[in-house]
């Protein structure tokens, strides 16, 4: 079975109706007991400073774990996916193309489907039998995304820990539910009591985010970029499911799904995780002007705890909505 690297959530049915195994190279590197490691490796083959960490972490991970190919999303993520997938190209490493239309248009979002679905080898009917078996793992998913602002009884951790790895299923959709199903059968006390907050932007480099948000006594009760993973919303077609899927598109639809869930979720204030070097840096302006709830935006870089800058800057945010 190939194994396919993914540069972000893309439409995973596609690549198990292929026969084949996704790998979330996002997840392989920040998981890495060494990934601030993965990080300087791709800096000394030559990427600058200045890029974005998750880039060259992604970059060592695709060359570490093997892949037989790469799925890279040069439209509707990162702007500097393109130049990292040519390094690779350049070492002979395979790069499959998959772009998020600008502007959701179905009919260029279906040809991409088309193509991404002709280049793997397999058929529009195998890739939505696959899509109806995900499905029913994200239906699960999201009873836990549920119990996290409902009851209290999912931490702030494992919320974002089932809803990321929506991306991939771990690479085994059975193995994968099964964790979940546990999970849900596990009667667990409320733990989220404290201020409610919501996570926005894309998942933190940092690797004690939540622990040190759980010390302060505070529950992240949404993550928004993790639950999109888990394509929340109910639809029987792929082409709507991927148009739905609010990360890739403008920043517009992501502020109304904050905002529908802030109000929902009973939030009392917001932190905007932005990375060093991206062009989403520019975005906290308008959300920002456009949200209205207390918002704290840090910015991060490398794959390392909290610093004291910023754990000073939560602290008094904290207290300041307390």
């Amino acid at each position: 079975m190939r194994r396919i690297g993914i540069t972000t959530t893309v439409p995973v049915e596609v690549i198990y109706a292929a026969g084949c195994v996704p790998v979330d190279l996002n997840n392989i590197f920040i998981t890495a007991d060494d990934a601030a490691v993965m990080v300087t490796e791709a800096e000394y083959e030559g990427y600058p400073r200045s890029a974005c960490g998750w880039i060259k972490g992604i970059y060592s991970a695709a060359k570490r774990s093997g892949v037989d190919a790469v799925i890279a999303v040069v439209e509707g993520d990162c702007s500097q996916t393109q130049a990292m997938v040519e390094t690779m190209a350049m070492q002979g490493m395979e790069i499959i193309p998959f772009s998020f239309p600008y502007g959701r248009d179905n009919e260029l979002l279906r040809t991409q489907l088309a193509k991404l679905i002709d280049r793997l080898g397999t058929t529009w009917e195998d890739t939505i039998a696959w899509k109806r078996r995900l499905d029913r793992i994200r239906r699960k998913v999201w009873q836990l995304d549920d119990l996290t602002w409902q009851q209290g009884s999912v931490t702030s951790f494992e919320n974002h820990y089932y809803l990321i790895n929506c991306s991939d299923f771990l690479g085994n959709p059975d193995a994968f539910e099964a964790e979940v199903d546990v999970r849900l059968e596990k009667t667990s006390p409320a733990v989220n009591t404290g201020l409610r907050l919501g996570y926005i932007g894309v998942p933190p480099i940092y690797t004690d985010f939540y622990e040190y948000l759980q010390s302060l006594g505070v529950s992240v009760v949404f993550n928004e970029v993790q639950r999109q993973f888990s394509m929340p919303f109910e639809t029987e077609d792929i082409v709507e499911q991927y148009a739905f899927y609010t990360y890739p598109y403008d920043v517009f639809a992501r502020i109304e799904d904050i905002k529908h869930e802030t109000q929902r979720r009973n939030i009392a204030g917001l932190i905007h995780y932005t990375q060093s070097f991206c062009f989403r840096q520019i975005q906290d302006i308008i959300i920002r002007k456009r949200i209205n709830v207390p918002i704290l935006t840090i910015e991060g870089d490398s794959p390392t705890t909290l610093d004291a800058r910023t754990k000073i800057r939560i602290e008094s945010f904290v207290e300041m909505l307390s």
